[in-house]
């Protein structure tokens, strides 16, 4: 992308709550950034959701708070047209002086994962469906938005209603207009089942470009909200009583002749297939606090809400946890149904990634698959809370073999930092927080 068009750069990356850190530069600073121009403490990838450093963290105090050198993807420089000034963002990725990858960085964390797969020759095709509610963020309490032709507040919920989509068509027009920009491959979009909640489905790609997608989609949502007077949410409750937004992935591995490794020609899937399934089931509960990361997040795991909350697998049954869709059987594919959309996609990815692939290379067998309704059904349970999800998540063994060590421990000191801090707030006030830092 030619940088002279635009007036500023952002150059940033991902945090572990997923949010954007970095720098504003000129235009033409852009020449520079190849060259490692960009250097920030290791620590700024493992702040609370705060934005602030985590008390007893290695990378601060006992190392000096030493900086890394920060590179660009191989996305290069987007557009950021919920801008006025027009600007340009150029995602990055950290490493540490020596030139490694640093594993505290929630994309290097995935990369690494993704490399287990580059090393059979396969590699893995993703897409997510992200759900997020338009919010009137005005007064003590979310609010659903006013339909822009009546001004009247949205009341009931209008499930696949085109007339809602249309109601918000300026907004969505933008969102489309702004992802052809941005580069994301943005399908449909669908009123869903919450008041003012939408669902958009991103095509499948290669993983790490899918995560890439979902963290940038995050923004551009957001931002174009706010210039129509809205919130977009990606909160997993923003309403006790309503719906909640999930973030479904589906994915796929492909071996070096482009043949899809859980194909069989029949619709049961490869045994492949059923060793990455059974990976998934077995780190499911561990893995609660990658898929509900936040302290709000458990408002959405409650039996009965399209939310799975026990570990389990089926043959098209959206109740549970992980879904093996119908369809061609060329693209037979999982799809994992769990987390919320207050999720960082890169550790989502990387955890039923990492996951997946210890299933296969430990040769696993998952359970009988479900019939039926999962709720109704005794399985092993996700966390019931968030403390629980912490401790679960920094003793289990298989996470240990699933994901880097470096992120397990600095997740585990963020989030209890948070926790600690989210107890010392009203539960009334905790989402002028979350409502669109998540």
């Amino acid at each position: 992308m030619d940088l002279s068009q635009f007036s500023t750069l952002r150059v940033a990356a991902s945090d572990l709550n997923g949010q954007m850190r970095g720098k504003r530069v000129p235009a033409s600073y852009g020449a520079k950034l190849a060259k490692g121009a960009i250097r920030m403490p290791l620590s700024c990838l493992n702040v609370d959701v705060w934005g602030a450093d985590i008390d007893d963290s290695p990378l601060v105090f006992e190392t000096g708070d030493e900086d890394g050198i920060l590179f660009p993807t191989d996305r290069g420089a987007v557009p950021m047209p919920w801008l006025d000034t027009p600007s340009a963002l150029v995602p990055l990725t950290m490493h540490t002086e020596d030139g490694a990858p640093f594993l505290g960085d929630p994309r290097q964390a995935l990369a690494s994962v993704l490399e287990r797969y580059t090393e059979r020759g396969w590699s893995v095709m993703a897409a997510t469906e992200m759900e997020f509610s338009l919010v009137d963020p005005s007064g003590k309490r979310p609010k659903p938005p006013r339909d822009p032709r009546s001004s009247q507040r949205l009341f009931a919920p209008d499930i696949l209603s085109v007339d809602e989509l249309d109601a918000f068509d300026v907004f969505f027009t933008e969102l489309y207009d702004g992802c052809v920009a941005m580069g994301l491959p943005v399908q449909t979009i669908i009123n869903e089942s919450g008041l003012g909640q939408f669902e958009v489905t991103l095509t499948h790609q290669s993983a790490l470009r899918a995560a890439d997608d979902a963290w940038l989609f995050k923004f551009l949502t957001r931002g174009l909200a706010r210039r129509h007077g809205m919130a977009a949410s990606f909160m997993a409750k923003p309403y006790l009583d309503d719906a909640g937004n999930g973030m479904h992935v589906h994915f796929s591995v492909l071996d070096s002749d482009g043949n899809n490794v859980f194909d069989n020609g029949g619709p049961e899937g490869t045994e492949t297939l059923l060793q990455a399934v059974a990976g998934c089931v077995r780190a499911m509960p561990a893995s609660t606090l990658i898929f509900a990361p936040h302290g709000p997040s458990y408002d959405r795991l409650v039996p009965g809400s399209h939310a799975p909350t026990g570990a389990c697998w089926a043959y098209e049954n959206r109740t549970a946890a992980i879904r093996i869709p119908g369809g061609p059987h060329q693209a037979r594919r999982i799809e994992h149904r769990v987390a919320g959309g207050d999720i960082n996609p890169y550790l989502m990815l990387a955890a039923v990634l990492g996951a997946a692939i210890e299933g296969v290379e430990e040769g696993l067998k998952p359970p009988a698959p479900i019939t039926g309704n999962a709720y109704d059904m005794d399985l092993p349970q996700l966390a019931p809370d968030w403390t629980s999800a912490i401790d679960r998540f920094e003793s289990d063994a298989f996470i240990a073999r699933c994901l880097p060590e470096m992120l397990i421990q600095n997740l585990v000191m963020t989030k209890r930092q948070e926790a600690a801090k989210l107890a010392e707030m009203r539960p009334k006030d905790h989402w002028k927080l979350y409502l669109e830092r998540v």
